[in-house]
């Protein structure tokens, strides 16, 4: 078996470092979106179907049964694939199935990525300034200290630019029209994680919703939040793990 873990925005693959030492495998493979911690092709249409695609490749290349854990717009990633290509994972696991259902609103910062104007002058703020003032943001939201460095080193014009372009075409009603798809999800084994205390993914209902659609079993993190594998790695490792254990 081979774990693959895919982030998100605005993330490097730093923050899986405390999960897959609490995971204590040797066989996980960490995957970098383009933009996000990897190298931006001049060519990449930073889409969130080109990100499926790119996944896709990624997964074709590595050697299964594949178990696959997204968080964030890593999650959007891997539950586009599941719906597209589920034969290429033996399970899948995401933390933003919300994002797919009719009644999903985007959060604020979202909106305001979506919009002309508004959002290149956020991202222009968020992407300039020190390192350590960008570090001090993302603690701010949660994040530790030692891997909200990482990431800010990381938050450069070219992450700004796959920003935008990958939440614009994501606006509504783009996702919900792909969540029409999610009953592909179910051709395969799927965990819906609910950190009850992330706000950024939609209701506790909707969530649900989304993931029976996808046929995916729904495990709660009860008084987690969106970097629910920063704040308690040994229980988000304990789920995953059991997840994988039951399909054996």
């Amino acid at each position: 078996m081979t774990v693959v873990l895919v982030h998100g925005n605005p993330e490097t693959e730093a923050i899986w470092g405390p999960l897959v030492t609490a995971l204590g495998r040797d066989d996980v493979v960490r995957l970098s979106p383009p933009g996000f911690g990897a190298p931006l092709p001049a060519d990449f249409p930073m889409t969130h179907l080109a990100y499926r695609d790119w996944l896709e490749g990624e997964v074709e290349r590595i050697d299964g049964p594949i178990d696959l854990v997204g968080h964030d717009w890593g999650g959007g990633h891997v539950i586009n694939l599941v719906m597209h290509r589920p034969e290429l994972v033996r399970s899948w696991a995401s933390d933003v199935l919300g994002i797919l259902h009719p009644d999903y609103v985007w959060h604020d910062m979202a909106q305001v990525w979506q919009t002309p104007g508004a959002g290149e002058d956020v991202v222009e703020a968020m992407t300039g300034g020190s390192l350590d003032d960008r570090a001090a943001g993302l603690v701010a939201l949660g994040i530790p200290e030692g891997v909200a460095g990482e990431l800010a080193a990381a938050q450069t014009p070219e992450m700004g630019r796959a920003i935008l372009a990958l939440y614009r075409s994501a606006a509504q009603p783009a996702m919900a029209e792909a969540g029409r798809s999610l009953g592909n999800a179910a051709a395969r084994p799927g965990l819906a994680l609910l950190a009850t205390e992330d706000h950024y993914v939609g209701s506790d209902e909707i969530r649900r919703d989304a993931a029976a659609r996808a046929g995916a079993r729904t495990e709660v993190l009860d008084g987690l939040g969106h970097w629910w594998m920063l704040q308690d790695p040994a229980r988000g490792a304990q789920v995953l793990a059991d997840f994988w254990l039951s399909l054996s």
